[in-house]
């Protein structure tokens, strides 16, 4: 969780062009960084292959949630950041058959063979490269998630999106699969851990509650209470957010969840095309509190934190490296 001074500069210089001055950009990321250098090591373990990138643009899709990971990679080496994360590649994406985890047969057969209208309900234009390319970005966060569990003092980014609003039943809002639910059910079945998912995208995060009914060990991979999104605008989305992560602090201390998967949208930004519930400050804001809350927290708890970052939302067709920078000065 480490960056360089560099990393803030960008999101500074990047973010002048949105009008906001030098002084209204505090700098929230270094007391929560310098924490963490006593706390995790200092790269980031990036779980990324190129097959989790849909290799042409599509003019149809208004998301460009399925070229974002390459998009990403290629902002944080041109801005000289790559050097903060180890890239592992030697995971594999997942069987179909994996779906099933949270999804119905009739959806996931209906999706890999390009069956309408299911093939393209999550409102991306369906290809059998994109389809694909599903297969890897669902992986992505499972591995990374599994690696943090494994190995608690790395944190680990998975740079994927595309999951939170996906149904049992159908896609939904960019989002095929849910890759949050097959993840965390996943870790529970095999390590009988249960999770915490921080869902700061600009949109609630419907997945995980809708799948409850579905799966039904979801109650224990992702203990009611833990699918955190925080409500309203502003001061009182900090607020917000403070208290649920004061409650889930609690359950930690209890031992009762055991690792933080968290995905700082970009869509909460005020001037995002789809969302605006934060200004710079208050985006920033956020991430501190959730920098700062994991690290007192593995503080009190005498040992890191299994954490795990992961993208989720963004949208802006005039300047789409906004949204880049963005996720670069969270998480790099």
């Amino acid at each position: 969780m480490k960056t360089g001074g560099l990393g803030l500069k960008i999101s500074r210089r990047t973010l002048l062009k949105q009008g906001v001055s030098l002084a209204a950009v505090p700098i929230v990321a270094r007391a929560a960084r310098d924490d963490a250098e006593l706390i995790y090591n200092r790269h980031i373990r990036l779980f990324y292959r190129p097959e989790m990138v849909l290799n042409r643009d599509v003019a149809a899709n208004y998301s460009k949630s399925p070229q974002k990971p390459r998009l990403l990679l290629r902002f944080l080496q041109k801005k000289n950041l790559l050097t903060h994360f180890h890239q592992v590649s030697d995971w594999e994406p997942f069987d179909p058959q994996k779906f099933l985890i949270a999804h119905t047969r009739n959806y996931v057969d209906a999706f890999f063979a390009g069956i309408e209208p299911l093939a393209s309900s999550n409102g991306l234009e369906w290809s059998a490269q994109f389809a694909d390319s599903v297969r890897y970005t669902n992986a992505s966060l499972y591995h990374a998630v599994a690696a943090a569990v494994k190995d608690p003092a790395t944190v680990t980014f998975s740079p994927s999106s595309g999951f939170h609003h996906a149904m049992p039943t159908r896609g939904a809002g960019f989002c095929t699969f849910s890759g949050q639910v097959i993840a965390s059910t996943n870790i529970y079945r095999q390590h009988r851990l249960s999770g915490v998912h921080i869902d700061l995208d600009g949109h609630y995060g419907n997945s995980i509650e809708d799948s409850r009914y579905f799966v039904k060990d979801l109650d224990l991979a992702v203990p009611p209470g833990c699918n955190v999104n925080p409500k309203g605008a502003h001061g009182e989305y900090l607020e917000d957010l403070r208290q649920q992560l004061m409650r889930i602090r609690k359950l930690f201390l209890r031992g009762q969840v055991h690792y933080v998967v968290y995905a700082h949208g970009a869509d909460s930004h005020q001037w995002d095309d789809l969302g605006g519930q934060c200004t710079t400050e208050e985006w920033l804001a956020a991430a501190r509190l959730v920098y700062t809350w994991i690290n007192d927290l593995s503080r009190r708890l005498g040992r890191p934190v299994p954490l795990t970052l992961a993208l989720f939302g963004g949208y802006r067709e005039d300047d789409y490296d906004i949204v880049l920078s963005l996720h670069a000065a969270d998480a790099a």
